[in-house]
């Protein structure tokens, strides 16, 4: 059986047993991870739904790829740039392809208690705690609507008052005229 998967922005072809390098994921050498973005399985011509299917492996180790040399050169600008880069990946061993729910452990569920006691339960705590309202909120919107809210008032001018830049007595509109 046969998987393509997706991982780090790449896709790869795996069936069990088979070693690919990938970009880097999390985990120590010895861990096993699932891959479970699949986007194509089958074996041989056949292909089957992805549904519920994942891809286990074993991280073989972490390393670096080869050196890349990056070079920047302007010329006739004395601008030389010389920079390397090595690209940290994963080996991983596929151990198998299969379905999610085989692979992980059934929980067991939690015992409800019956509707009789479930009832006096909630019974006992709405009368221990009476409802509250919140009387900060309504006394602050009272106060709002009973206190009056001061108008600034437009400047007045006055003939015969002075300006307070200048000594000056300040132009009125009949002056202007």
């Amino acid at each position: 059986m046969f998987a393509v998967v997706r991982t780090g922005g790449k896709q790869y072809r795996v069936a069990a047993g088979d070693k690919i390098v990938v970009e880097k994921l999390a985990g120590a050498a010895g861990d096993t991870i699932s891959l479970g973005d699949i986007l194509l399985a089958g074996e041989g011509s056949e292909l089957r739904s992805t549904d519920g299917l994942t891809v286990s492996a074993e991280i073989i180790a972490q390393a670096k790829a080869d050196k890349v040399i990056v070079f920047k050169k302007r010329r006739r600008h004395n601008y030389r740039r010389k920079k390397g880069h090595r690209q940290q990946h994963t080996i991983l061993k596929i151990l198998g392809i299969g379905d999610q729910q085989a692979e992980k452990p059934k929980k067991a569920k939690a015992a409800k208690p019956a509707a009789d006691e479930a009832a006096p339960a909630v019974a006992e705590t709405a009368a221990a705690a009476p409802v509250q309202e919140a009387p900060a909120a309504a006394a602050t919107s009272e106060a709002r609507a009973k206190k009056p809210r001061a108008k600034k008032a437009a400047p007045l001018k006055v003939e015969g008052a002075e300006s307070p830049m200048t000594d000056n007595p300040v132009e009125t509109k009949n002056d202007a005229e």
